[in-house]
């Protein structure tokens, strides 16, 4: 018996059928199973005595029939019979010869659901039952199983900013981790260079490569380099970030605003579009995007354009999590608390401790702190995690 395991392989137009003849045997089971022993079909006499002038079969007894074509011929294993209409046109008799029909007349791929027309032809010829029935095909999660759970991740990070306090300490995480990474700066070329050397020394791969993320151009140059070193993007952090500068809103510039913007989020979208291309082909991406405990809890006074450009950050993340999702590539976000970077050297140090002891765990997060959170989003343990913000504030803010 041929069966369809595949719902992809059904067409519209495909058409199974057995034969059937009912015997006074399959009339006594029936009656037993349903308890339906109606005098029209068991009692000759009765029967006899009404317009049919003979027992008249169970109609639900040839109808049964329509179950076993679909449940072990089209679709065949795995199919769930939803509804059914059922139209009895004639009556079936005893000894009568059943050709019960189901014919694919629609496809629903998302719901992997068919649409039947169920037919049921006697010997003569004559249709004694019509209808239509849905059917959903489950899907066989033995045979999933077989297939692996996502695609091969390429073993290459980018790194954005990571000369910085927070970028460096991921660099050295993912390198530790296996991955060849690319340290990207724009400034700090001495401590880039410094920092592959480092890691170049211990036999790990790296690379320092100058570039303005904030401009397409920057973004070109820097893909351009990370391939030509060690091959397709796997894995993107997106770190960037001005140093933060707090002023009052009337000593604010919306240059202030747009300087924020265009290198943590202009920057973060270009370099995502960039490589998503080679991730959906490999079909296993992960990106993660560094925004900050500020767009969470009460508002840092003065940090105006940093909070908007990373609350945007936030969002536009969740929104590419969603998009990306189907194409095996995760988008999630870290969101550290204050840490102990050259990114605070502005805060006073009275404000910083006191911070620190409004922190449950009483300290400031670490650069190591943020990028264990990220070596794990990257990891094989997260790869059914996407579109989410991991908090690394030491609780300062719970949601």
């Amino acid at each position: 018996m041929t069966v369809f395991l595949d719902f992809d392989a059904l067409k519209v137009g495909d058409c199974r059928q057995l034969i059937k003849t009912i015997t006074d045997e399959d009339i006594r089971k029936f009656v037993e199973l349903t308890g339906d022993d109606n005098p029209l079909h068991v009692d000759r006499k009765f029967a006899n005595n009404t317009a049919f002038k003979d027992i008249v079969v169970h109609g639900m007894l040839g109808a049964s029939f329509i179950s076993t074509v679909i449940g072990t011929q089209l679709p065949g294993p795995g199919a769930l019979w939803v509804s059914q209409t059922l139209d009895f046109l004639l009556p079936v008799r005893r000894g009568d010869q059943l050709t019960v029909m189901c014919t694919v007349l629609k496809k629903h791929e998302r719901e992997r659901l068919l649409e039947l027309e169920t037919r049921i032809v006697n010997q003569h010829g004559q249709t004694v039952l019509r209808g239509q029935g849905k059917v959903k095909m489950l899907v066989d999660r033995s045979r999933t199983a077989e297939k692996p759970v996502c695609a091969e991740l390429s073993r290459v990070a980018l790194v954005t900013g990571g000369a910085g306090g927070i970028g460096e300490a991921i660099c050295r995480r993912l390198a530790d981790a296996g991955f060849s990474v690319i340290i990207n700066y724009q400034s700090s070329r001495e401590r880039a260079q410094a920092l592959a050397e480092e890691l170049q020394s211990a036999q790990k791969r790296a690379v320092a490569v100058q570039a303005d993320v904030a401009t397409a151009e920057g973004v070109e140059l820097l893909m351009t380099q990370a391939c030509r070193h060690f091959g397709e993007v796997g894995v993107l952090v997106n770190n960037a970030s001005p140093r933060i500068h707090p002023k009052a809103l009337a000593e604010t510039e919306w240059s202030d605003i747009q300087h924020h913007i265009d290198v943590q989020l202009k920057s973060s979208f270009l370099l995502i579009k960039r490589c998503a291309t080679d991730m959906t082909t490999r079909g296993a991406g992960r990106i993660v995007n560094i925004t900050s405990q500020v767009t969470e809890g009460s508002p840092s006074v003065h940090w105006t354009g940093y909070a908007v450009a990373k609350a945007a950050l936030a969002m536009l993340s969740r929104n590419l999590a969603a998009e990306l999702g189907p194409r095996g590539i995760t988008v999630n976000c870290v969101a550290p608390g204050m840490t102990e970077t050259g990114l605070i050297g502005d805060i006073a140090e009275k404000q910083q401790m006191v911070i620190a002891r409004q922190t449950p765990l009483r300290r400031l997060a670490r650069p190591e702190d943020i990028a264990a959170a990220v070596a794990w989003l990257v990891s094989p343990d997260a790869r059914y995690v996407t579109g989410h913000t991991l908090d690394v504030n030491g609780g300062m803010v719970m949601s």
